[in-house]
C-alpha cells in the first residue's frame, strides 16, 4: 500500500495548528534530530521547489513522538520492533495522542461525510489477524484526517 506520508503530514500538522517549532520539539522527544529546512521541505507539495518525500519511517517516528507529546512517555515501549506503517496504524496512532473516544472518532468521519457503523468503527482499530479486521483505505484516512482537521477547526472556535 502507497501512502502519501507527506500530504498526511501535512494535514496532521494543518489539523492539529502545529508549527515548525512545535513538530521538530515533537520529534525530538523520540531522539530524532530533524534539521527545520528539511521539515519545510516535507510539508510541501509535490510539484513545489525543494519538496523532498517523507519517508514512512520520519512519519512513524512523528506519529510516535506526537503520542509521547500528548499522552507522556510509555514505559511499555520497545525502541527496537520495527513495525509496518500502515493506514490502520496511522490512525490508531492519533486516536491514542489525541485521546479520542469512539463518539469522537464517530464525529471526525462524520465531519468528512463519512458514516460508519460502531462495527466498524472498531473493525479498524482492531489487529490485522483478527477475523473482524477491516484495513483503512487511502481515502478512508484523509477523509478522517479532512474531519480531524474541521473538528478541532469547531473545538478552537468555541475556546474563544
Amino acid at each position: 500500500m502507497l501512502i502519501n506520508t507527506n500530504e498526511i503530514l501535512f494535514r496532521i500538522q494543518k489539523a492539529l495548528k502545529l508549527s515548525i517549532e512545535e513538530i521538530l520539539k515533537t520529534y525530538k522527544l523520540e531522539n530524532h534530530e530533524m534539521s527545520e529546512e528539511h521539515l519545510v521541505s516535507l510539508l510541501k507539495r509535490r510539484q513545489e521547489k525543494d519538496f523532498i518525500l517523507c519517508s514512512y519511517e520520519e512519519l512513524g517516528i512523528f506519529l510516535d513522538a506526537l503520542v509521547t507529546l500528548k499522552r507522556g512517555a510509555s514505559p511499555k515501549k520497545q525502541n527496537n520492533d520495527v513495525v509496518e506503517l500502515t493506514n490502520n496504524l496511522i490512525l490508531k496512532k492519533l486516536r491514542i495522542a489525541l485521546e479520542l473516544k469512539e463518539a469522537e472518532t464517530e464525529i471526525i468521519f462524520s465531519l468528512a461525510e463519512i458514516k460508519l457503523s460502531k462495527q466498524q468503527l472498531s473493525s479498524l482499530f482492531r489487529k490485522e489477524t483478527h477475523k473482524n479486521f477491516k484495513p483503512c483505505s487511502d481515502e478512508l484516512l484523509m477523509s478522517f484526517l479532512e474531519g480531524l482537521d474541521e473538528f478541532y477547526y469547531i473545538d478552537g472556535d468555541m475556546e474563544e
